[in-house]
């Protein structure tokens, strides 16, 4: 099988709906981490993780202690604790608030303490799960093809993160805005942010932006731009950063998203999608630490399988 056929089709049309769902449901067993884990930097204990069956939390230390995972290849939602036992349910056409209901009894069953914050974050239109029963529909085959998207970008998402030496995020899902991200920092303070993302409190915001980052990730579409993307910004932001030339070629900078961009597509299409989203990568950040003037003695080659890195 060619690299390029490892890269599935993944248009945001056809599925826009199954991923609104998957995206609220990502909140619900986000939240429920993020309501029994002790707060680390730039909210990384509420993230979510690739794996090779979807997306877990590791493990919640709540109860026995409990690991959720959305299976997106046998479209199941599995939760298991350290006593051996499991339980969870099919994902499947439902509402939110059927989905809501499921897992609470799923992690009650474990021993654990279901109890989180009950609306969604970082969207416009926040109704609580409880009260969300609109019926939502699943579609299993496109919820395969984006896990297995996910799997080819998290690898050159770790490996970019290989090539620096200061501060860097791991590579996670954000559930709050949906998006596969990995993100660098210079170390030094940044300005106060000004806050106002919908339905999510400035402090949070605040404290995820206390210092200067450059971050990439990928978004499977909506929220501004109706395709899957891959996206990398600066805060602060220089000056003169939407004018620095990226790569590759099918990369822009988005005026109102006030971001670089690059389509999926281009990257799946490309000879060999790998490099084209490293080049992505590796230009974006080079533009706005230049422009930023971070420590350059920051970067550093990739790592290498099994080779320790030289030091002095």
């Amino acid at each position: 099988m060619s690299d390029n056929a490892e890269w599935p089709d993944i248009p945001f049309a056809p599925w826009k709906d199954t991923c609104a769902a998957l995206h609220l449901q990502t909140q619900i067993v986000g939240k429920y981490r993020l309501a029994h884990t002790p707060w680390v930097n730039h909210s990384w204990h509420a993230t979510l993780y690739v794996n090779a069956d979807g997306l877990t939390t590791g493990l919640v230390p709540d109860g026995p202690g409990v690991t959720v995972q959305f299976d997106l290849q046998r479209q199941r939602l599995i939760a298991s604790c350290p006593t051996g036992k499991s339980d969870g349910f099919p994902l499947e056409p439902m509402s939110i608030a059927a989905f809501d209901g499921r897992f609470k009894k799923t992690i009650a069953a474990l021993g654990g303490s279901p109890e989180y914050h009950g609306c969604p974050n970082e969207l416009p239109d926040a109704t609580p799960f409880a009260e969300d029963t609109a019926a939502r529909p699943w579609d299993a085959d496109a919820v395969s093809r984006f896990h297995r998207a996910l799997v080819r970008i998290d690898a050159v998402f770790n490996e970019f993160r290989t090539g620096f030496l200061g501060k860097v995020s791991p590579v996670h899902l954000f559930w709050g805005s949906f998006d596969l991200a990995v993100t660098r920092f210079s170390g030094r303070p940044a300005p106060l942010h000004p806050g106002g993302i919908p339905n999510l409190p400035d402090a949070v915001t605040r404290e995820a932006y206390s210092h200067e980052v450059s971050s990439a990730g990928f978004w499977p579409g909506g929220g501004g731009i109706d395709e899957p993307c891959f996206y990398s910004y600066a805060y602060a932001t220089p000056d003169g950063f939407a004018e620095q030339p990226v790569r590759p070629e099918a990369a822009r900078f988005d005026n109102n998203l006030r971001e670089f961009v690059l389509p999926y597509e281009a990257v799946r299409s490309a000879p060999d999608p790998r490099e084209a989203l490293l080049e992505f990568l590796n230009s974006t950040f080079d533009a706005a630490a230049g422009l930023a003037e971070w420590d350059r003695n920051l970067t550093c080659a990739f790592g290498r399988k099994g080779l320790p890195r030289l030091v002095g």
